[in-house]
């Protein structure tokens, strides 16, 4: 008797996950269309999947203390205690930020200022 409820259970949680990708095909075209057409499936795919984590409040940001903690880790790659300390100026306020991640990253540069006298 449970056998035969599968394929209906299947059908209608086929119809329910359709309907849903649907729903969220206009504003997932928009927002991949300057995707390549290889990536343009993913790109649909991950944003319907934000717009339901968003519906259901599962969507949260981190706070400041751990983007910088985030940020400082990737500092512990560096092998000499040098390298490390030029990588955790590069990551504080006063490194010199350029470029952008749809260009292809950000590049941070902390310049070290000196006095020339004469």
């Amino acid at each position: 008797m449970t056998l035969s409820r599968h394929p209906l259970f299947i059908a209608a949680a086929l119809l329910c996950a359709g309907a849903s990708v649907q729903a969220a095909t206009p504003a997932a075209n928009a927002a991949c269309a300057g995707e390549p057409a290889a990536s343009r499936a993913a790109c649909v795919r991950e944003v319907g999947a934000a717009a339901q984590a968003a519906r259901a409040g599962a969507l949260t940001s981190a706070d400041a203390a751990t983007y910088e903690r985030n940020a400082l880790a990737r500092c512990e790659v560096f092998k000499t205690p040098q390298d490390q300390a030029d990588c955790r100026a590069r990551m504080g306020s006063g490194a010199i930020v350029s470029g952008s991640v749809e260009g292809g990253g950000i590049l941070r540069e902390q310049v070290d200022s000196y006095t020339v006298t004469r």
